[in-house]
């Protein structure tokens, strides 16, 4: 408010956080709502994802100006997502609560198993359905050991550093799928991880 910044908030995740934590929408503050934009949809909380139906909340004034340039860039959202976002706004009853609960378990287990393997660890995520696994004793660049796990264990990962120069030395792990696929990778990643370790052959880009 000092500066007079507009804020754009992406607040896709609100419905998906854990361990009794509160999501708290910047524009609800006291003078935030007049300068915020925010931003919401449809593709995590009702598992919409590719459907590409998402919302804009901001003052008329904003939403007027936007809604200029939205129409000549994407003129209506597909008739038949907008009936489904309806079905979920009207019927919705403990889907997503349910859903949440289980994404706690499948991050509950993951976190574990992560920080059990030597040489990499993890903090636990509050929200959404990521971990952040600290990868930097490996000694080897992220995108180099996602590839390694690509080719030895068909695990996917994205690398840290897709995020910028502080996130080398990470890998991005989704927990959105089966907790069993869950138990499966994680022990494909303690296998992986404990050969790379003991691998000093395997080529490194550094060399």
């Amino acid at each position: 408010m000092e500066n007079d910044i507009l804020v754009l908030a992406d607040e896709v995740y609100e419905r998906l956080i854990y361990d009794g934590e509160k999501h708290i929408s910047i524009a609800s503050l006291p003078g935030m709502k007049e300068r915020t934009v925010t931003l919401n949809g449809f593709s995590k909380a009702y598992s919409m994802t590719g459907w590409r139906l998402g919302y804009a909340a901001a003052p008329e004034s904003l939403i007027a100006v936007l809604n200029k340039i939205h129409q000549h860039n994407t003129t209506c959202a597909t008739s038949f997502v907008q009936q489904a976002a309806v079905a979920a706004l009207r019927d919705e009853k403990d889907e997503v609560n349910g859903m949440v609960r289980e994404y706690q378990r499948r991050r509950d287990y993951a976190v574990g198993a992560i920080n059990r393997i030597k040489g990499i660890s993890c903090l636990c995520p509050k929200g959404a359905f990521y971990i952040f696994i600290n990868i930097k004793k490996l000694g080897r660049p992220s995108a180099e050991v996602v590839e390694y796990l690509l080719n030895e264990a068909k695990l996917a990962f994205v690398p840290g550093d897709v995020f910028g120069p502080e996130g080398e030395g990470y890998l991005r792990m989704s927990f959105a799928n089966s907790y069993e696929n869950i138990v499966e990778g994680c022990g494909r990643l303690k296998r992986a991880v404990e050969k790379l370790s003991s691998d000093s052959t395997y080529p490194s880009s550094k060399q």
